[in-house]
């Protein structure tokens, strides 16, 4: 580094520990403040400052940690002191007021930009009202007992049914006949039987295949 660059960084942490006036590592100083000069030049910075004596170099074990020099900054007696203690107080108590009130608002924003606009909402009452004149049409229709589907669906709805019933004949016949078959060597009722393989029948539910 060069020697205009090291004077600089030892001039910026100068006024980087007066103005804070707290003691910090110089791991902190470099994190804080020393970045543009390199961690090495901030150690280098610290020593030398501290060696001619315009910083003060505190000891606490193997930690190193640099402050300001107390005697540049002026004697404040106790009333000064209280007073400052006292405007602390109130900045803090005023920050918290305002972190409640910028919470209180930002929760209402976040309520107002869920909701939807003007615009979305008349669009909505459009919609619905359609959907609604829709409705209303097709139950007046149904109320008038109008036919409301063609010939063709109904004859197709009709052979389907057929179609359906024979199948559910067909198979009824068939488990019968296996059933049947199977009490032939089987020693108990077929009512065990049943209850044994796990078969319900139409007679348990009470229906049958309808006429076709």
């Amino acid at each position: 580094m060069s020697k205009s660059k090291e004077a600089g960084a030892a001039k910026g942490i100068l006024i980087y520990l007066a103005q804070q006036n707290r003691p910090y590592s110089v791991v902190d100083i470099f994190n804080n403040y020393g970045k543009e000069f390199g961690k090495t030049a901030v150690q280098k910075a610290c020593e030398s400052l501290a060696e001619e004596g315009k910083i003060r170099e505190k000891v606490y074990g193997k930690q190193k940690v640099y402050v300001a020099d107390q005697s540049q900054f002026p004697d404040v007696n106790d009333e000064k002191l209280k007073a400052m203690d006292l405007t602390i107080s109130k900045l803090t108590d005023d920050l918290q007021n305002e972190q409640t009130e910028m919470k209180k608002l930002e929760s209402e924003l976040k309520v107002l930009n869920s909701s939807i606009t003007t615009k979305e909402a008349q669009n909505q009452i459009e919609e619905l009202t359609r959907e609604i004149e829709t409705m209303t049409d097709k139950l007046n229709t149904l109320k008038e007992g109008r036919v409301l589907i063609s010939p063709q669906e109904k004859e197709k709805v009709y052979k389907n049914r057929v179609k359906y019933v024979k199948e559910w004949r067909k198979r009824k016949r068939i488990s019968t006949d296996i059933v049947s078959a199977v009490l032939e060597g089987y020693p108990k009722t077929k009512k065990q039987l049943l209850e044994e393989i796990g078969i319900e029948t139409d007679e348990d539910y009470n229906v049958k295949p309808p006429e076709v």
